[in-house]
């Protein structure tokens, strides 16, 4: 709190006497760091790199530049990841929102191009804590580290990778605006590939990040079952079947097969489909329930119908 609503506490509660002069209470807590921005040490760092690729990604989001799209402002963010090792971008894009559906495409398509690394570390952001992510990388042996709140500087190699997109990429864009976020993106993956990628730098002792990448290409790790990554990235529901064999997702209607009714299911979705899954396999697929089609659907007597129509006339 401001040191002058905590002198007023304390002279209002007694702790000291109303002869003791507020520049006094100030005095004292300047003297022991209590005051200002010294109050938050800053915590001791050591510089460090590791010595193979893959080792460690750091990955991080930035506020990207505003376009105009017919017209009108939008927003971007770009999301991206750099090898500890060699500083190159394994991969990064431009987004229209910070959503957690474009973490899933950035780590998909790193991890198909440059392998998959040991370690992520990012910063305690909302995608970074999401639950699909935190999934995804115990199924592909990949530990998800987190800095601590408030410390960006902890990732000072991704930090210092935004820096360079700011002062070397962004003024391309001043005396030619891209007219779209494909137009972004695609000018921004030419230069990332042609200028940084290729660019010597001074903490790789004059090598640049596709040399020092390649020389270690050996140790990569691939994943070449896309369809398997795929899997892993969706997200993750459990739903009761209800009687009629339909269940409710993201206030949508969707129909099971009957063997699941009266279950607790495990759902898998993305905007492509929704899927059943039973101890990790995929076993059936969703099928979003149109009311105005059901109107139309013709139906089969239900024979438990039928018996109880006959006990009815039997009684009569």
């Amino acid at each position: 709190m401001p040191v002058t609503l905590f002198y007023e506490q304390l002279t209002k509660q007694g702790d000291i006497p109303t002869t003791l002069s507020y520049f006094t209470i100030y005095r004292l807590l300047k003297k022991h760091n209590l005051v200002g921005k010294e109050i938050l040490p800053m915590p001791e760092r050591k510089r460090f790199a590791y010595d193979q690729i893959n080792e460690l990604w750091q990955g991080d989001l930035s506020h990207g530049p505003t376009i105009r799209v017919h017209g009108k402002a939008q927003k971007t963010f770009l999301i991206a990841y750099i090898d500890d090792c060699s500083r190159l971008v394994p991969y990064a894009q431009f987004f229209p929102s910070e959503k957690f559906d474009g973490l899933r495409i950035v780590t998909k398509e790193a991890v198909l191009r440059c392998g998959k690394p040991k370690r992520i570390y990012s910063d305690n952001g909302k995608i970074y804590r999401s639950e699909v992510l935190q999934y995804a990388c115990a199924e592909m042996g990949i530990t998800l580290i987190h800095t601590q709140p408030y410390d960006p500087q902890s990732k000072g190699k991704i930090e210092r990778f935004f820096r360079t997109v700011q002062t070397r990429f962004y003024p391309l864009l001043e005396r030619n605006p891209p007219k779209s976020l494909d137009e972004l993106n695609e000018r921004f993956w030419k230069w990332l590939e042609e200028e940084y990628h290729r660019k010597p730098h001074a903490s790789l002792d004059g090598k640049t990040p596709h040399e020092v990448f390649q020389s270690q290409v050996h140790l990569v790790s691939f994943i070449e079952d896309g369809d398997w990554l795929d899997a892993i990235f969706l997200k993750r529901e459990h739903r009761k079947v209800k009687a009629d064999g339909t269940i409710t997702l993201n206030k949508q209607l969707y129909e099971v097969p009957p063997r699941f009714i009266g279950q607790s299911i495990e759902l898998r979705y993305d905007e492509r489909g929704v899927y059943v899954y039973e101890d990790g396999k995929r076993v059936a697929e969703a099928i979003r329930v149109r009311l105005e089609d059901n109107a139309y659907v013709k139906r089969h007597r239900s024979p438990f119908a039928a018996v109880s129509a006959k006990e009815g006339e039997q009684d009569v």
